[in-house]
């Protein structure tokens, strides 16, 4: 069953980075972010969606160890 789970999960993220692909050949344009007074340089839409993609499935891998580690202390001292 695990090795099942394991190719589900692998044939989303290559659905979701072919996604990606393709909407970033489609969007060659320039943006900027702006925030509050900060604005970033011009990069185009395809190198910024892969970048927060890459930021998010980083930090979606981690969260969960980091959340695991104080739940395992917390049932220990009982």
């Amino acid at each position: 069953m695990k090795a099942i789970a394991s190719l589900f999960s692998s044939l989303m993220m290559a659905g979701w980075i072919s996604v990606i692909a393709i909407f970033s050949i489609q969007n060659i344009q320039d943006v900027s972010l702006k925030f509050i007074t900060f604005e970033s340089i011009t990069v185009p839409v395809g190198v910024l969606l892969a970048f927060c993609a890459g930021i998010g499935m980083i930090l979606g891998s981690l969260l969960p160890l980091l959340f695991s580690q104080g739940r395992k202390s917390r049932r220990s001292s009982y």
